[in-house]
């Protein structure tokens, strides 16, 4: 599968600022800040409550004593205390919230690839970092994988608006020192390095295969979201005539006759094919998987996710 694609007519598809470099300090701390002032009016207007009600925590937690009131639920009559008063008394409860959120984290170069709206590695970018503070907001601990082929970066769970904005930073500058896309050595290590039960957000164009047993195995632990990336030229070849399309994490080229019809067709097929076993992969690993394209609002399908699991 030919993963990043250039038209010879057009040109790059995309660099890392309009400039055509790599980004400068002032500019990775713009970003950084834009980042968070989106990430923190999304979360404030649109995710409050959906995100904490859509993962529950550890358990329920005694907190505390109370005269029993109309309503209240017999079961949790303390006897005890009831008995030494000669009046009701009920025992309440709490959340025991404290979660864990881990980000697997696609950073191959196939994700530098976009012809609407963003490229895909800008989409993860933003999605990754809204999840981020959506945790962090909730006082729960994030933590972050970055792999290609290879893990290239592993940052532990932990809270806080500096340590999101560490995330969000990474986000933006980290890079892969190798060509490839390996997302079960990415699998394998989450489920070595963590050993509690976590939400675990995997965030990929999921171009690779070999990934489901394991998927499975996390699948049974912790509670999995896979976020499939996808431009709409992954899924349909325009008809643009003699088209040289070029593998990122290869190098490899190939001329195709995009006006071929049957060529076209056969795009199409192996894009449909790959989805549908990405989506057998999750069902079977028990875990959800959302699809979002490069030009959609990725905003309206996270908050229908959240809403729905809620």
């Amino acid at each position: 599968m030919f993963k990043k694609r250039k038209n010879i007519t057009t040109g790059e598809l995309g660099t890392d600022n309009k400039s055509g470099g790599l980004l400068t300090t002032a500019e990775i701390v713009k970003k950084v800040r834009d980042l968070e002032i989106k990430s923190k009016r999304i979360t404030t207007h649109l995710f409050t409550g959906e995100y904490h009600s859509a993962f529950k925590g550890k358990g329920m937690r005694f907190r505390e004593v109370r005269e029993y009131a109309e309503g209240d639920d017999v079961r949790f009559i303390d006897w005890n205390v009831s008995a030494r008063f000669s009046h009701p008394f009920t025992k309440l409860f709490e959340e025991e919230r404290e979660l864990t959120m881990m980000l697997l984290i696609d950073i191959s170069t196939s994700n530098l690839f976009g012809t609407i709206g963003k490229r895909k590695k800008e989409l993860i970018t933003e999605m990754a970092a809204i999840l981020t503070f959506s945790a962090i907001s909730n006082s729960d601990k994030v933590g972050v994988i970055f792999f290609s082929n290879k893990i290239e970066k592993y940052i532990p769970p932990k809270k806080g608006r500096q340590h999101a904005l560490y995330i969000v930073r990474q986000l933006l500058t980290v890079e892969p020192h190798t060509k490839g896309t390996n997302l079960d050595a990415a699998i394998k290590y989450f489920n070595n390095t963590t050993g509690q039960k976590s939400i675990a957000f995997l965030l990929s164009d999921f171009l690779d295969t070999g990934y489901e047993n394991d998927l499975k195995v996390i699948g049974k632990k912790h509670d999995v979201i896979g976020i499939k990336v996808y431009d709409k030229m992954d899924m349909q070849l325009p008809d643009a005539g003699l088209l040289q399309l070029e593998d990122a994490e290869t190098g490899k080229i190939k001329w195709v006759d995009s006006s071929n019809e049957l060529t076209r067709y056969n795009f199409q097929q192996n894009f449909f094919i790959q989805t549908e076993a990405c989506k057998k992969y999750f069902l079977k690993a028990g875990a959800d998987l959302l699809h979002v394209r490069t030009d959609e609002d990725y905003i309206k399908i996270l908050q229908k996710f959240f809403l729905k699991r809620k």
